[in-house]
């Protein structure tokens, strides 16, 4: 495919679409060749997230779409990269499995953005490759901890394989969580093989009403403590409260904790009776059964309270719960910022207005190397000026430097996706 590039470029062509992972290699190969960078894409879902790319070439895999294999017995699925992730979950909602990390969906958190538009259904490639997991990480554990194999197109254009499609592999380095969260910078994967688990059987939330962060992060941190195996863990202050769709959370009129207990219909109610009595110190209490509970979930998974307001700079923030309250007070004081947290308070999304960088340099004082920021949400211009990601530590970045030069030494997959190019 010599001058392939510069064929598109005089038919006007800027975007590549390969049928099968031999023409995704020899694409990627002729760009590798003549130094041409690519904008990977699967359904365009995530490209306001990171840093924008303004690149004359893009590379879209929505050919690379369909389930390979699925064994609901032995917990396992393979699928092309870009297969829609809701294709998947509904092939797993026919044998009642689901994916245990609950990706999130941020389509109408992102569509706000300056993107040059954030829409589509996401792909379980996009998902993976950002790392993007929901309520349920600490309990059932990130994306990265459910991504057991793959087939890719390495940066230098050749076809290379990891992992395998069993439960327990150890072959070898792990670079499925490798891949996991480098956003497309180090290779194109074509395929991917994730665990799978059954859906529980009964869902309920047990809910506290009232109480400000820091008592609210210790009935979560209580509630996390206690033999009740929670499977989610919120706090949302009264107004974000009053966004929800579920008439309970709304209609309080006040701060809510959530707490998520799943699992067989006789132990859930037990424990969410337990639950109830440890924690009535902290709060009158009330329960959301199964529909409502699914409900709720999804909009702390999907951050939809903050979807109202597109013009508000998101951050994801993740830092030790017990730190949670002092970073709200100091990132709130005199400063007009919404709030939510999750994890039992182990993540912290800060909505920002009227800061000239969005709040960057609060929040990352306010953390002062204890934590992590993520810039979510914000226009294009703001993602260029400020740090998207956590600044890494000098020896951190050399090694991330190193890593990118081994996958992509010639820079052609998503450059200054995460950081900004060097050189």
């Amino acid at each position: 495919m010599q001058g392939a590039f510069d064929e598109a470029g005089e038919r006007g062509l800027t975007e590549f679409l390969p049928g099968d992972e031999g023409e995704l290699r020899d694409i990627v190969a002729a760009a590798a060749g003549e130094r041409q960078p690519l904008e990977v894409i699967g359904a365009g879902s995530k490209r306001a997230l990171g840093r924008p790319l303004q690149l004359p070439h893009s590379l879209v895999l929505s050919r690379f779409s369909g389930i390979v294999a699925y064994e609901p017995s032995e917990l396992v699925l393979t699928a092309k990269a870009a297969t829609p992730l809701a294709l998947l979950e509904a092939a797993l909602g026919e044998n009642n499995q689901m994916l245990a990390f609950e990706p999130p969906a941020w389509g109408r958190l992102l569509d706000g953005a300056d993107s040059g538009g954030a829409g589509g259904g996401q792909t379980v490639g996009g998902i993976l490759a950002c790392n993007l997991s929901g309520p349920r990480r600490f309990k059932a554990g990130a994306a990265r901890d459910h991504f057991l194999g793959f087939r890719a197109v390495s940066g230098r254009g050749e076809v290379f394989k990891a992992g395998g499609k069993v439960v327990k592999n150890v072959t070898g380095y792990d670079l499925c969580k490798l891949m996991a969260g480098s956003y497309g910078t180090l290779a194109v994967l074509s395929e991917v093989t994730v665990k799978v688990l059954p859906r529980p059987e009964k869902t309920r939330t047990v809910l506290i009403f009232g109480p400000d962060a820091e008592r609210a992060v210790a009935a979560m941190t209580a509630a996390l403590a206690a033999p009740h195996e929670v499977s989610g863990a919120a706090y949302l202050p009264a107004g974000l409260a009053r966004r929800s769709a579920v008439s309970y959370v709304a209609a309080g009129g006040t701060s809510v904790v959530a707490l998520r207990l799943e699992g067989p219909a006789p132990s859930v109610l037990a424990r969410a009776s337990a639950l109830r009595g440890e924690l009535a110190e902290f709060g009158a209490g009330e329960e959301l059964h199964g529909r409502n509970s699914a409900v709720f979930w999804r909009e702390i998974a999907d951050a939809a309270p903050f979807a109202i307001d597109g013009k508000r700079a998101l951050w994801r923030v993740s830092l030790p719960p017990a730190l949670a309250p002092a970073l709200l007070r100091q990132v709130t004081a005199g400063s007009d910022v919404e709030y939510l947290l999750d994890w039992g308070g182990g993540l912290a999304w800060l909505a920002v207005a009227g800061a000239a960088d969005g709040g960057a340099g609060a929040i990352r004082a306010a953390l002062a190397g204890r934590g992590h920021a993520t810039l979510i949400r914000a226009p294009a211009a703001l993602r260029l000026a400020v740090a998207v990601f956590e600044p890494p530590a000098p020896g951190l970045a050399a090694l991330t430097a190193r890593v990118k030069a081994g996958f992509d030494p010639y820079g052609v997959l998503n450059p200054g996706r995460m950081y900004p190019p060097q050189g």
